[in-house]
């Protein structure tokens, strides 16, 4: 029985000093060193190998090495192949500060101050206290709840939207496409933090933008493919949104013709909202490795019927 990690090999090395002190029962190989294919059991993988069962036939686990599983083709995992994504504090973390981050940042009109200082214009826009401003997260899972969390901490005025229903103290909670319009209607600043699936694909769309208050913020941090870019870039040039903070794009990089780069309204961030750290990743899978051995529900695992 044996571990393959199939990722970052820096990150790699780290796992394997933390499994040596914590698990040295586990043979603990690095891609493209994968010892006998017939003892693996786990794999953790940003991309899989194709043809996953032909080169580990006895594959029992299948563990994400990030937060995201968008980058899995379903179709191609046999069905009884449990497939857990990454759930771990510092993830987490990373979100939780940059989110907080880009939501002061465009309440206290910060974009707006960097074009002055372009060109060389000191003037003061009024400043309102958080408690005047609607901000609202597209999402409620672990990432979503945090982030409103600390937001609500700054005294904002904090709702939620997902498929499901949900109930979080002090935020408003909305559920389902029917009161979508509703949550948009009241949102001043638009975080988006759900999971790449069919349903949210183009999701960051004319008629989403349309919706929400003149002028409304923009903080992008779910996936690229859900926004669609000449909409943004439509909805900034008329006014019905503000500004945007992106720190995902398709494809990433851009490419340097890209007009997102010189846009006035649009802030780029290099995808590095949040990340992995290799140390607490390696302790979650070696608790979930525990809970596979125990016969426990695994923490992370994912519902492909749902995408997440």
């Amino acid at each position: 029985m044996s571990f393959v990690y199939k990722s970052d090999p820096v990150r790699g090395r780290l796992w394997a000093e933390i499994f040596a002190r914590e698990a040295p029962q586990l043979p603990f190989h690095i891609w493209p060193d994968i010892g006998d294919p017939a003892e693996v059991r786990f794999l953790a993988a940003w991309e899989p190998p194709a043809n996953i069962l032909e080169v580990f036939p006895n594959l029992e686990v299948l563990f994400s090495s990030g937060a995201g599983v968008d980058q899995f083709d379903f179709s191609a995992l046999p069905p009884e192949l449990p497939l857990v994504r990454m759930v771990e504090p510092g993830i987490i973390n990373g979100m939780v500060e940059y989110v907080s981050w880009a939501v002061l940042a465009l309440h206290r009109d910060m974009p707006l101050y960097q074009r002055q200082q372009r060109r060389a214009q000191w003037q003061a826009a009024p400043v309102r206290p958080a408690a005047q401003c609607r901000v609202g997260v597209l999402g409620l899972g672990s990432l979503g709840q945090a982030a409103l969390a600390q937001l609500r901490g700054f005294g904002f005025n904090c709702a939620g939207w997902s498929r499901s229903r949900h109930a979080i103290d002090g935020v408003q909670c909305f559920a389902g496409s029917t009161e979508l319009p509703a949550f948009l209607a009241r949102t001043d600043i638009l975080v988006c933090l759900l999971p790449l699936t069919a349903e949210t694909r183009g999701l960051l769309n004319a008629t989403l933008f349309a919706q929400l208050p003149r002028g409304a913020g923009l903080v992008h941090v779910g996936r690229g493919p859900q926004l669609v870019e000449a909409d943004l870039l439509a909805a900034l040039d008329q006014g019905q949104l503000g500004d945007a903070i992106l720190d995902v794009t398709d494809p990433e990089p851009l490419p340097p013709e890209h007009p997102f780069w010189q846009h006035p309204h649009i802030w780029l961030t290099p995808h590095i909202a949040s990340a992995t750290q290799p140390e607490s990743a390696a302790r979650v899978v070696l608790d979930n490795l525990r809970r596979h051995r125990n016969g426990e529900a695994l923490l992370g695992l994912v519902d492909r019927a749902r995408g997440y």
